[in-house]
């Protein structure tokens, strides 16, 4: 059993570090000492207990009941789920939505151009056209007046952001409400990642706009407990105004010869496991903790984002509300995908994000509490990266390899071309990915989003390959 473990742990040494703050984006580290363990503890003791069937473990009725409580009281009221991350709780407000206007025979969502990914995949899997709406060229936010006029008979769903994760700036939640009231459909607001802290910034004094239920129109609010509620993945909240609202995402059937299958989510057996953890996270943090890690978490987002406006060459995209910050290069005389890989050499990870409508290729740092204490170095550290990739010079593309990949139609891809762009970029199959990946990088911003797309689903189910 040790060795099982041993090799499980030399396994994990290939991954990004989870704690300390050093990776900016897919975890979320409060820096609190016991807390993984009181988690895990939590987390077997009830690992498996089905959520299946809330009658045969009512412990796991009472954490999720207790869990979704609280989120109500950050969030100013409604009712709600726990489903398996914040994708599955805007999925489910998509479903929701469309149950809710059964009439409606080709029915639409109205989103910014910002709105999180998820909701793309929601039209791609329930049939909801997307309706994307640019947003602000130069605030990054949602444009009232347009989200407005694209609502239509069919749209049976609006959707905003709190914050949007790409810039880390909050729609005008209210404006948009209202004009989704006024055509009487349903609001959204994806607040998945500000939806635990903003609430506690606001009472730390940040300016921080109204955007659950307080605003009229609103009626369905996303918030993951795995981001700033400090809870191991996977665990999200999805809150409706009303039971009826909530219906619309419930599953039932008899139509077979087994037991009558009853689902509140997408899923059928759910482990206790991260309910129970998070359930005892909530616990043992309490309303004066989550206070203190905001304040933790507020200080490292103003001293790295003032930071940041002093390195020479860099600013901060928009003007973040929240915890999130995109970094963007004033000139490009250095390119930010070498800044990405000059970081990881020194230990950071700093996610990198390709230019769409006005927003410039930048970098996206998600600040945690963890980072309170660490700025200087993660400020001198960024400074040094960005002298390097200044003396490096831009990532340049082979003009032919470009010529390439413009040529590509994404619908009609072949395996062949594939392979050859791969050569091009110095793959070859099963190889995985380079230390440096500026020139991948660079080489996949030539393709527009579509091909991008199949380029990477490609690549992706080369490294799945059993």
């Amino acid at each position: 059993m040790t060795g099982i473990l041993d090799e499980l742990r030399a396994l994990r040494a290939q991954d990004l570090p989870t704690h300390g703050g050093r990776t900016l984006a897919y975890v979320y580290d409060s820096g609190l000492a016991g807390l993984d363990e009181l988690a895990a503890a939590a987390h077997a003791l009830a690992s498996s207990a089905n959520g299946l069937d809330p009658t045969a473990f009512p412990s796991l009725l009472r954490m999720e009941n207790d869990l979704v409580a609280a989120a109500a009281r950050l969030l100013g009221g409604g009712v709600g789920t726990v489903t398996s991350g914040g994708t599955e709780s805007c999925l489910l407000a998509v479903l929701a939505a469309r149950e809710g206007r059964p009439e409606v025979a080709n029915p639409n969502m109205v989103l910014p151009s910002t709105a999180h990914a998820a909701f793309q995949k929601a039209a791609h899997l329930f049939r909801v056209r997307a309706k994307t709406v640019p947003v602000d060229a130069k605030t990054f936010r949602a444009d009232p007046g347009a989200m407005a006029a694209a609502i239509d008979d069919d749209t049976v769903l609006v959707v905003a952001s709190a914050p949007s994760y790409a810039h880390g700036v909050i729609d005008p939640i209210a404006e948009i409400a209202a004009a989704a009231a006024a055509r009487g459909v349903r609001m959204h607001v994806d607040a998945c990642i500000g939806g635990w802290v903003l609430p506690y910034l606001r009472r730390l004094g940040r300016p921080v706009p109204e955007f659950g239920f307080a605003v009229e129109g609103v009626t369905s609010i996303s918030v993951d407990l795995h981001k700033y509620a400090y809870c191991p993945k996977g665990v999200s909240v999805l809150l409706h105004a009303d039971a009826e609202s909530r219906r619309g995402h419930y599953f039932s059937s008899a139509r077979w010869p087994g037991y009558t299958m009853l689902n509140t989510t997408l899923q059928s057996t759910r482990s206790g496991g991260p309910l129970a953890a998070a359930w005892a996270v909530l616990r043992e943090i309490g309303d004066d903790g989550y206070l203190r890690l905001a304040g933790d978490t507020l200080e490292a987002v103003t001293r790295i984002r003032e930071g940041i406006g002093e390195v020479d060459g860099l600013e901060v995209l928009g003007d973040p509300d929240s915890t999130l910050i995109a970094v963007g290069a004033v000139s490009d005389e250095f390119d930010l995908f070498t800044v990405a890989d000059e970081m990881k050499e020194r230990g950071w990870y700093v996610q990198p994000q390709f230019a769409y409508e006005s927003s410039p290729v930048n970098l996206h740092l998600t600040v945690t509490a963890a980072n309170r204490g660490s700025e200087a170095e993660f400020l001198g550290d960024l400074r040094d990266a960005v002298a390097a990739a200044r003396a490096a010079g831009p990532v340049t593309v082979d003009p032919e390899v470009a010529a390439f990949v413009a040529a590509l139609d994404p619908d009609t891809l072949t395996a062949g071309q594939f392979a050859g762009l791969l050569a091009a970029a110095g793959l070859t199959g099963g190889s995985g990915l380079p230390a440096r990946m500026a020139g991948i990088n660079a080489l996949l911003a030539e393709a527009r989003p579509a091909l991008r797309e199949r380029l990477l689903l490609e690549f992706l189910g080369g490294l799945y390959q059993n």
